[in-house]
């Protein structure tokens, strides 16, 4: 599964270190009489041994598995042994119980033109793993782990992203407050009243996703989010532009799927309604935006967003690729939503792994700040912090940078980028569909012909460029079939020590210990770095177009076999310096091997180069 990676990472990535703080006068947190504050930031003095520990199961006003009784979801709580209210740290996850083994769809099909238009049992992972609760609970907070609809012991149906999925992620902030039901594991009432009220989501992958989602209900004391490699829109993590793609190393694998993997709770046959209709209902047939991709698009809702963003995400992270924080910052921004961003230069990954100090520091002031209203400057300073190279980060004013601006770079006879063709004749160049072959293969060697791809590259760069934002590609083209695929890949071409995003990160020798421990969870880590590789070129950002889709993601039209069209579509967002003597390339294929479905090979599309363009996001 593709989202299972989040559970791996979570797990795997809790590694950091503590903050070493200065002996300065300490203060008090707002209202907390025994809180020790030293240099903004609360500090561990209460005892992780002798934290109090609880389990129960919270009543969501849903009952997605239709059996006469609502949804309860399963939680477990760690926080300090102390009279005085604690703000909370909350994680939902699907990922808590060892997840079903089911196959992805098959990709190897043809696509069709439109006309006129086993389960498994709950296997508890060890309570408390991670790090929330061997850092903060010393500080003052308490800890909720909590087990998403339909997975491991709580109730109700896994969606993939639907409605029935966030109310069970916000039942619990309600209980928090007053407002919602708890009990339990004897059935006893569970009040939560030894909390302030006051709620920070976070988690990576599925389980950042999940907070995103309950954001846009506006639920009252929720005060931040922290989404790591979080989705914002399940249509842009499944689809792009009306074709069906595939989260990057799960080919074929689709809402359906996720689904029918995290059903991991006790009687799963209850849900298998629902999950059939997955599958019907998010149409791999035609790849349209219709009302299942609809429920799932918390980008829509963000002017309901009252807490705090901060964002995470990886800039080469194809599993949930970079147009998911894109589109979801777009929003908060245009409604004015407090928020912070990290870009880094790894893939799907939590920066825990690489990042530990700084990480750690950072999220510590964030929560501070949000839960508990100290005054620690964390807001005063630059929005945006983005890893340009392994271990070398920058501090910017916001995301995309505001200097940035379009720069149209035609296409041109020949393979050539950024020159007009204006005074020559006509020059039509032809590409043919092969999806065996992979985008790695097709962009190496761009000035060998090869009939499988069209490589139009600028001259040597005279100076570094930056872009920050969405590039675009818009083509004039016919193609001889009534359906294809079409993708474009911006590439840098030039020899350089990149991050192998694909390998990862390798682990040092270096252990570190980041909190209080017990007998068996220590509060102690290696630490990760990124590998690195040298290479010849870059694929930087890729993005895909149905053309039958050229109109909208929401309705398929007809494409006439021969006739032109002008295409134009998006690509994956990014930040990126393209260096000194590099070559900034675009490279035109079908199929994309790795993502697209890949149907029977031959397809021609023909491309009218003086009518197409690369659009590049520039900083001047």
């Amino acid at each position: 599964m593709s989202l299972k990676t989040g559970r791996i990472i979570a797990l795997a990535s809790c590694i950091v270190v503590c903050t070493v703080f200065s002996s300065s006068v300490p203060t008090q947190a707002s209202g907390q009489s025994d809180m020790l504050v030293r240099d903004g930031a609360t500090q561990p003095i209460y005892s992780y041994k002798n934290a109090i520990r609880e389990k129960g199961y919270v009543e969501a006003p849903k009952d997605s598995d239709h059996d006469g009784e609502p949804d309860r979801i399963a939680i477990q709580i760690m926080r300090p042994n102390t009279d005085k209210k604690v703000p909370v740290i909350y994680e939902i996850s699907p990922y808590r119980s060892r997840l079903n083994d089911v196959p992805n769809h098959n990709v190897d099909v043809e696509l069709r033109p439109v006309k006129g238009k086993p389960m498994g049992e709950p296997d508890q992972t060890q309570p408390f793993s991670g790090y929330y609760d061997n850092y903060f609970v010393p500080r003052g907070y308490a800890v909720i782990l909590a087990e998403s609809a339909g997975t491991g012991l709580s109730g109700g149906c896994p969606t993939s992203g639907a409605r029935n999925e966030t109310i069970g992620a916000k039942a619990v902030i309600d209980w928090l407050n007053g407002r919602a039901k708890a009990f339990d594991e004897s059935g006893k009432p569970m009040v939560a009243d030894w909390t302030t009220g006051n709620v920070g989501m976070i988690g990576v992958s599925y389980n950042g996703t999940l907070p995103n989602a309950v954001a846009t209900t506006g639920v009252k004391g929720l005060k931040t989010i922290v989404p790591i490699a979080a989705i914002s829109s399940w249509y842009d993590y499944y689809r792009a532009n009306g074709a069906v793609v595939a989260p990057g190393g799960y080919q074929g694998e689709d809402a359906d799927v996720l689904a029918k993997a995290v059903l991991t709770r006790k009687n799963p046959a209850v849900c298998q309604e629902i999950i059939s209709s997955l599958e019907r209902l998010q149409d791999r047939v035609t790849g349209d935006m219709n009302a299942f991709w609809h429920e799932r698009d918390y980008v829509k809702h963000a002017s309901r967003v009252k807490a705090s963003v901060f964002v995470v995400h990886g800039l080469n992270d194809w599993n949930v690729k970079t147009k998911q924080f894109a589109r979801w910052w777009d929003a908060l921004a245009k409604h004015k939503v407090p928020r912070k961003i990290w870009l880094h230069q790894g893939g799907h990954l939590n920066p825990f792994s690489f990042q530990q100090q700084a990480w750690l520091s950072t999220l510590h002031r964030w929560f501070d700040y949000w839960l508990y209203e100290i005054p620690n400057g964390i807001m005063k300073e630059p929005m945006a912090r983005i890893e340009r190279a392994p271990g070398s980060w920058e501090q910017h004013a916001t995301w995309p940078d505001k200097k940035a601006e379009k720069v149209r770079m035609p296409l041109g006879a020949g393979g050539k980028l950024g020159k007009p063709s204006h005074g020559q004749p006509k020059r039509l160049e032809t590409l043919i569909d092969d999806p065996k072959r992979t985008a790695e293969q097709l962009v190496s060697n761009p000035e060998s012909p090869s009939p499988n791809r069209l490589a139009y590259l600028g001259a040597p760069l005279q100076k570094d460029i930056r872009i920050s934002g969405t590039p675009k590609i818009r083509i004039r083209a016919s193609i001889d079939r009534p359906v294809a695929n079409l993708t474009a890949l911006l590439v840098d071409y030039g020899t350089d020590t990149r991050v192998d995003y694909q390998k990862g990160l390798v682990r040092t020798d270096q252990r570190i210990c980041y909190g209080q421990g017990v007998p068996g969870d220590d509060g102690c880590a290696y630490l990760y770095q990124h590998q690195t590789h040298v290479s010849s070129f870059e694929i930087v950002t890729r993005g895909w177009l149905d053309p039958q889709n050229r109109i909208s993601d929401s309705k398929a039209k007809p494409v006439i076999p021969g006739k032109e069209y002008t295409f134009e579509w998006d690509l994956q967002a990014d930040d990126y310096v393209f260096k000194k003597g590099h070559r900034i390339g675009i490279v035109l294929v079908s199929s994309d091997h790795d993502f697209t479905i890949r149907p029977t090979g031959g397809t021609k599309i023909t491309i009218n180069p003086a009518k197409s363009q690369l659009i590049l996001p520039v900083v001047k």
